[in-house]
This record gives structure tokens, C-alpha cells and sequence, in this order.
């Protein structure tokens, strides 16, 4: 990871540290050449979005960027994701999405049918009722899948 703990620098976000660009290709070149792409779903993503703008507190330096309410950046491969494309579009600050956005509950809604799971059947229980893991929102997005 690049330096800050912020995620990919270098690469894909211009000069910096690329050593996990690097470990995150490896993986997947090493699970097609091993035949097990196709079968094994590799989701690499932060935790948060970052804003373009410095977390300055109190006088301090260069704290890292701020947290992201609305948009973040993740990559999928193998698993029967779609590959080569490039999902969703920030505006020129990254701040705002302004073309495909994918909320948090269809990312999962996703994820789930492409490990063979209907995110409307996958329930657990809490305080006698049924939840879902996507609650009662999420859909599959059928621009991401092969």
C-alpha cells in the first residue's frame, strides 16, 4: 500500500509506492494461470471512500485525506464479474458521482448472486423478524457481470 495507509498509489493513482498494485495483480495472474479465475471472485477495496481534500485538524500536518460519504473506488475480478470495464464516474474533484452509481446495498446484492446467493433468500434473525443482508433495498447490477 502506498504511503499513509490511504490505498493504491502509483499505477492506477499516479507516482508512489505500487506494492499493492503489484500483490493484487500477482493474485490474479496467479489464479488464471492456475485455472481458478473463473471460480474465485477477488473483491479489493477500502473501507471508505477518500475525498480529494487534506484531513488538516488543529495546526497539524498532512493528516491523509478525508472519509468519503459518497463515493469509493473498488476493483472485482474472476468469479463472473465483467472484465475490463470501468463502472461509475466522479466528477473531476472525485467527489460527487455523476454517472452509474452503485449504492452499498446493490454492491452486496452483487456480490452475493455472484456467489450463487439470492440476497432477497439470505436472512438471519434479530429480535424475532427476518432481516436480509441487503435490508430491504438491493439490486444486482447487471453491467457488472460476464
Amino acid at each position: 500500500m502506498g504511503s499513509g495507509g490511504d490505498g493504491f498509489h502509483g499505477g492506477i493513482h499516479g507516482a508512489g509506492d505500487v506494492r499493492g498494485d503489484r500483490a493484487a495483480a500477482a493474485l490474479v495472474i496467479d489464479l488464471k494461470r492456475r485455472g481458478l479465475l473463473d471460480d474465485t471472485l477477488v473483491v479489493w477495496s477500502g473501507e471508505f471512500g477518500r475525498t480529494p481534500m487534506n484531513e488538516e485538524r488543529d495546526g497539524s500536518k498532512f493528516l491523509g485525506r478525508d472519509h468519503h460519504p459518497h463515493s469509493f473506488t473498488i476493483w472485482m475480478a474472476g468469479g463472473g464479474v465483467k472484465a475490463g470495464i470501468v463502472h461509475g464516474e466522479t466528477d473531476d474533484f472525485g467527489y460527487r458521482v455523476v454517472r452509474d452509481p452503485v449504492h452499498v446495498h446493490d454492491l452486496q446484492a452483487t456480490i452475493l448472486h455472484l456467489l450463487g446467493l439470492d440476497h432477497e433468500r439470505v436472512t438471519f434473525k434479530f429480535q424475532g423478524r427476518d432481516y436480509r443482508l441487503t435490508d430491504v433495498h438491493g439490486r444486482v447490477v447487471p453491467a457488472l457481470l460476464a
